[in-house]
């Protein structure tokens, strides 16, 4: 029997063909399923991620593309890696006509991540593929074959490895896969992938999607209110969105307080909890998955009183050494809980480092905590010390009292450069660690590094700093009893005092240290405070007595053979006689002091003679051979990190230029010092130094109808 068609027939459906049948014909049509699209919800509009939507963009490119079309994106729980995928494979839809695959690997859920073969298995189902094979391997090679026949986009979330996402990987010219995990998977470079990693949002885009969630209107009548819930969110916009969510369900309540409410330190993480999905239960899931003694450093880091730290940090706190402390911190980074801020330098976020905080207080008690919190503090007192022996050896004379063995060397400085530089780098947690001394009970640690620090205040000047520092200092050697720690405090406080600009006060610090001298027979520590009382009267204009303070300075630190006091009282007898603009009765003491200090190589003191000589010369009309001085000066200044004491000899330059008659040259060198002045924070200098530029500057204006040069 033969069958055709002709013309424009067809045929369509079921066609049985037979010769004859006998009983009933049964047809059974094939399951037709829908093209899979199964990426999860996501906001209707992303903001604040332009970029990363475009380095994406820019990853699938002909010329950038990865061969197997692998792109990892990481970052912190709650930093938006789902939300930016699901939303850019959205917008790829048209490559990908064959369908959108999603499976949520569940990398950090409290059962566990999931099998890959349980993801293989949904996958194939989704083509119609039943029974799927048992064996991962065959499952796999089945998910291959498949999709190499096919153009798919995969979205593999909260992946836990590589090895739990490789294979999932369909290997495919036509297949992109996008991974998401708060572990950075670098396993997957070597399977070809790009990696993405996010960025906490800017505060701009955080206050839109706050608005876009809550009102414009309502954003931009309570601003200061609004700035300050997204700075609480700290750039997470899942922060971000849940604290919306508490606002928009509260109409009638104002955005201070939920503001308020989120200024509560700790409280913060649970008050970011909408229905039972918060930021601390993310955190937590991150935390879950470190090994113990990565746990435990977390949580002591957590309880730093600082944000940012170093490795060294991280080894005292771990009592291990550099390396170790490198591989406990990777495990840190790895999920996203610590951030990598330059070489051995790390920072917590804000909301992470409240998470880690909570942790650590749950064991704050224990004596092994008790031990890490003060190893730290004693290794930057000990680091602390060994700069100021460099720097300032004859300053280098009080006790150091240590409650722990050291873990690290205290470090070897080659130089006083190399010690300033690091107690430049370093202060910010010197001073977080003085003012933690008084809230973990060590009165003598506390005092003993403000004294440590007495580098760092006479070569850079922060006086704000200074003074706080010798404020507590002075209540903590009084605590502890140590009235020789007392004395230093009120001699270099009195110091940060009088460079803060406060005289009358720093008066009466040098007055109760010169009368504590007295009572305790230290004729060296007397020398100090009439040292300090003679920079208080020549504040004071009042010159003669601090001329006469100076000379008994000398008198005392002659008889005591301490040549390098004796001479920098006679560079500063010498200063005085400037100001009284008695520059020829100034070049012997300061020549002589100069010739002094240069003999025991103290190059930074030395440094101070030569601008100070320039001055004098300059004033006497030698003007060649001031500017030689000063050149000096400026380039022993410069190596030695003194920016306070490089102003001040621009502005020495300055002056010597102005009484040549070169207003153009002397602006300049006003302008440099200026600049100088601020970026140290003498504000006293830097207003006094303005005043005189604006008088340069009226004085080179043309007056109306006056003739032009």
């Amino acid at each position: 029997m033969r069958n055709s068609l002709t013309g424009g027939g067809g045929v369509a459906g079921s066609v049985v063909q037979a010769g004859a049948i006998h009983g009933g014909v049964h047809l059974h049509a094939p399951q037709v399923l829908p093209t899979p699209r199964q990426l999860p919800p996501c906001p209707r509009r992303l903001i604040g991620r332009e970029a990363d939507l475009a380095a994406l963009d820019r990853s699938l490119s002909e010329d950038a593309g990865p061969a197997d079309g692998t792109l990892v994106v990481t970052g912190p729980a709650g930093v938006g890696k789902t939300a930016l995928a699901a939303q850019w494979l959205r917008g790829q839809s048209e490559r990908f006509p064959d369908g959108q695959l999603y499976a949520d690997l569940r990398g950090y859920a409290p059962g566990g991540p999931v099998d890959p073969a349980e993801a293989l298995g949904a996958f194939l189902r989704a083509f119609g593929i039943s029974p799927v094979p048992r064996s991962l391997a065959e499952g796999a090679a089945l998910w291959r074959s498949l999709a190499a026949e096919r153009r798919i986009a995969v979205l593999l979330d909260n992946a836990s490895t590589a090895a739990q996402v490789r294979p999932l990987l369909p290997g495919s010219d036509g297949t992109v896969v996008v991974v998401t995990s708060r572990r950075r998977l670098t396993g997957l470079g070597m399977d070809g992938a790009v990696f993405r990693a996010l960025e906490p949002l800017a505060p701009e885009a955080s206050t839109e999607i706050l608005a876009d969630r809550v009102g414009g209107r309502r954003v931009a009548d309570e601003s200061v209110a609004a700035a300050t819930v997204v700075d609480a969110c700290a750039g997470l916009p899942l922060a971000i969105c849940l604290a919306a969510a508490r606002i928009a369900a509260r109409p009638a309540q104002s955005l201070a307080a939920t503001a308020e409410m989120l200024g509560r330190g700790t409280d913060r993480l649970a008050a970011l909890d909408v229905e039972g999905e918060t930021v601390r239960d993310l955190l937590d899931a991150s935390y879950g998955v470190l090994e113990p003694a990565a746990a435990r450093l977390y949580g002591l880091l957590g309880l730093l009183p600082f944000a940012e730290f170093t490795l060294a940090n991280a080894a005292v706190l771990a009592d291990t050494d550099l390396p170790g402390a490198d591989r406990l911190l990777d495990g840190l980074i790895d999920v996203h809980l610590v951030e990598e801020k330059g070489p051995q330098r790390f920072r917590f976020h804000d909301l992470v480092r409240l998470h880690a905080r909570a942790c650590g207080s749950e064991v704050r008690g224990a004596a092994d905590t008790r031990a890490a919190l003060d190893r730290i503090v004693d290794w930057y007192l000990a680091t602390a010390t060994a700069a100021e022996a460099v720097v300032s050896p004859s300053h280098r004379t009080l006790a150091r009292d240590h409650l722990t063995r050291p873990v690290l060397p205290a470090g070897g400085f080659a130089d006083d450069s190399g010690a300033v530089a690091w107690l430049d780098e370093e202060r910010d947690r010197l001073a977080d660690v003085l003012r933690w001394c008084e809230e973990l009970d060590r009165p003598a640690a506390a005092w003993q590094l403000a004294d440590a620090m007495w580098p760092l205040f006479l070569r850079l000047r922060p006086a704000a700093l200074w003074v706080e520092a010798h404020r507590i200092g002075l209540r903590a050697a009084r605590a502890a009893g140590d009235r020789s720690g007392e004395l230093r405090m009120l001699t270099s406080g009195g110091n940060g005092l009088r460079n803060a600009g406060d005289g009358a006060e720093a008066a009466r610090w040098f007055g109760e240290a010169l009368d504590l001298a007295g009572e305790l027979g230290h004729p060296l520590a007397q020398a100090d405070a009439l040292y300090g009382l003679s920079q208080t009267h020549r504040m004071a204009g009042q010159l003669l007595q601090a001329a006469e303070c100076l000379l008994r300075v000398v008198e005392l630190r002659e008889a005591q053979d301490y040549l390098r006091g004796s001479a920098l009282a006679r560079l500063a007898y010498g200063e005085v006689l400037l100001l009284a603009d008695r520059a020829a009765e100034a070049v012997e003491p300061i020549e002589r002091a100069g010739r002094e200090l240069s003999s025991i190589e103290d190059d930074y003191e030395a440094a101070r003679a030569l601008a100070f000589l320039g001055l004098a010369h300059g004033r006497l009309g030698a003007y060649d051979l001031a500017e030689a001085r000063l050149a000096e000066a400026l380039a022993g200044f410069r190596a030695a990190r003194s920016a306070h004491w490089e102003a001040r000899t621009l502005e020495f330059a300055g002056l010597v230029e102005e009484r040549r008659g070169r207003p153009e040259a002397a602006r300049a060198r006003f302008e440099q010092s200026l600049a100088r002045y601020r970026e140290v924070g003498a504000t006293a200098e830097a207003a006094g130094l303005a005043d005189r530029l604006a008088v340069h500057a009226e004085a080179a204006t043309p007056r109306p109808g006056a003739p032009e040069a």
